[in-house]
C-alpha cells in the first residue's frame, strides 16, 4: 500500500505522520471539501475500506495551471483504488454506501489552525454531487465561499 522509495522515485512526499480512520454510517454524507495551509500543508494518500465514496479533489494552489479545478474517482472496497493528494488540494467525499470507512495516510500532524475548507457546493468549483446530502457537519457547512456571498 506504500513503498517510500516508490514515491520517492515518482517526486512524491514519503513522509507519512499519522494514519486517519473516518468512518460514516449513513449513505449521502459529505465530509470536507479539507485541506491545512502552509506551513502544515499535507499530502494525503486515501483509501476505502469498507463501503464506496466518491471521492473529489479541489486544486487550491494558486499558482497551479489546475487551480481550483477539481476531480472525482470512485473509491470502494471493491476496486482497491487509492488516490494521492499532494499539499494545498482540499479533499471531499459522498459516501455511495452505508457503513463506510477510509484510511487516510497523512504526511503532516492535524493543525487545527491551519485548517482550512472550501463550501461542497461553491458555484466556483462546480461539483456535481452523485446523491442528494444526507449529512453534513455544522463546521463543513459553514466553510466560505470562494466569492464573497456565495449562491443566494
Amino acid at each position: 500500500t506504500f513503498c517510500v522509495r516508490e514515491f520517492a522515485d515518482q517526486g512524491l512526499t514519503t513522509r507519512i505522520s499519522q494514519c486517519n480512520l473516518s468512518y460514516n454510517r449513513r449513505r449521502g454524507t459529505v465530509r470536507g471539501l479539507h485541506y491545512q495551509a502552509e506551513p502544515a500543508g499535507e499530502a494525503k494518500l486515501i483509501r476505502c475500506i469498507a463501503g464506496a465514496v466518491h471521492q473529489v479533489l479541489v486544486d487550491m494552489r494558486p499558482e497551479s495551471a489546475t487551480y481550483l479545478r477539481h476531480v472525482a474517482v470512485e473509491l470502494n472496497a471493491a476496486n482497491r483504488l487509492a488516490v494521492y493528494l499532494p499539499e494545498l488540494v482540499a479533499a471531499g467525499i459522498q459516501t455511495l454506501d452505508d457503513d463506510t470507512s477510509l484510511l487516510y495516510q497523512v504526511s503532516e500532524f492535524h493543525t487545527p489552525e491551519a485548517e482550512r475548507g472550501v463550501r461542497f457546493d461553491d458555484p466556483a468549483i462546480g461539483i456535481s454531487w452523485p446523491l442528494p446530502v444526507t449529512e453534513i457537519s455544522a463546521k463543513d457547512a459553514a466553510w466560505p465561499y470562494l466569492e464573497r456571498g456565495g449562491p443566494t
